[in-house]
């Protein structure tokens, strides 16, 4: 897994500090300032390989915003549905609700479109605190449905171990980073 084109934009990324979080500003992550064709490939062409090691799966899912592209390549790639668990809610019939807590929001996710039985790999584009995925894969479990695995992109807070010994779910994350004065250190 060379990653050769994730490698260079992360290291060309800016970096903005919003308090005493230091915000990596990168297409995957943000879709500035442009998400160019060859990095969407290399990023959801490793995910896929690693999907394809996790058995019967019914759906991709992803949480809105950044995960979306990667979830609708994938989708198309492996001709699976895709669902977004999405910032808005829609009031629908077996709607969940989950309350995310972010290094720099505090918010709810809406989940629709999954049930009991599912089985479901979640993509998503970083993992900074953790906050958002301990809450979705908590919910996830309480409705009865099947994580498969968790595939990031990016792995900004090193937490990827902690949840998935947390939840007794496989993450895979495809790069890990730091934050060092400014710039962006690639650890894996």
């Amino acid at each position: 897994m060379r990653l050769d084109y994730l490698k260079k934009s992360l290291k060309e990324a800016p970096i903005v500090k919003k308090g005493d979080y230091h915000y990596v500003v990168h297409p995957i992550t943000d879709g500035v300032p442009e998400i160019k064709p060859e990095l969407l490939k290399e990023v959801t062409g490793e995910m896929k390989r690693l999907i394809e090691n996790c058995g019967r799966i019914d759906k991709i899912v992803t949480m809105e915003a950044m995960g979306i592209p990667l979830a609708s390549v994938l989708a198309l790639e492996m001709n699976l549905p895709f669902t977004i668990i999405r910032k808005r809610e829609y009031g629908l019939p077996d709607e969940v609700s989950v309350e995310q807590v972010t290094g720099y929001s505090k918010s709810k996710l809406f989940i629709n479109g999954l049930k009991k039985g599912d089985n479901i790999v979640i993509v998503d584009d970083v993992l900074s605190t953790g906050g958002t995925l301990r809450a979705v894969l908590s919910v996830l479990k309480q409705m009865g449905v099947t994580t498969k695995g968790v595939f990031i992109a990016v792995d900004k807070g090193n937490c990827a171990q902690r949840i998935s010994n947390e939840f007794n779910i496989q993450i895979k994350t495809l790069i890990n980073i730091d934050v060092v004065e400014g710039d962006v250190v690639i650890k894996s």
